[in-house]
């Protein structure tokens, strides 16, 4: 699986309040918690995103509550993977069940600057930013985690499985 596009980046520790403020907690839409996603980190966020689907963040990424609103917001607004050079633990396994590509490198989270144009390889453990011309590598993600992000998620994997497609 290749993703390519340009980058949003953000800060260490920015936590599933600024992601999804809890005002917003009452309703699982998910075009509704897309259109508050970062709306207190990043007035700007809706506007970035229209170009740009890569999130990179710092250390810490996705700390506080455990809320799976926050990776779902992140998802619907159309992000295609979140970089950071760590994940909170509860976060970064919400997003895998969700289908959303997390992936840890300290090296790529210190280094990719703001609107930068990345190339991700999740089969090789490449991340390529075609910008700077660097590359970074990465241990690929386990094969059963690879086929619950292109499933879509861990509840469509495991429906597929169950009929059989898997």
């Amino acid at each position: 699986m290749i993703i390519k596009d340009r980058v949003i980046k953000y800060r260490d520790n920015v936590d599933t309040d600024v992601i999804i403020p809890a005002r917003y907690l009452n309703t699982i839409d998910e075009t509704e918690l897309a259109s508050h996603c970062f709306e207190d980190l990043d007035e700007n966020f809706k506007d970035k995103i229209k170009d740009r689907k890569i999130i990179v963040g710092g250390e810490n990424f996705g700390c506080g509550s455990s809320r799976e609103h926050a990776p779902i917001a992140i998802k619907a607004s159309g992000v295609k993977a979140i970089i950071a050079g760590s994940f909170a633990r509860i976060f970064y396994r919400n997003a895998i069940n969700i289908g959303l590509p997390v992936i840890v490198s300290s090296e790529a989270s210190e280094t990719v600057m703001d609107m930068d144009e990345l190339e991700i390889d999740l089969d090789k453990g490449e991340i390529n930013d075609l910008t700077a011309r660097k590359t970074f590598k990465l241990p690929p993600l386990p094969d059963f985690i690879q086929k619950v992000i292109s499933s879509g998620g861990y509840i469509k994997f495991t429906r597929d499985h169950l009929a059989g497609k898997r």
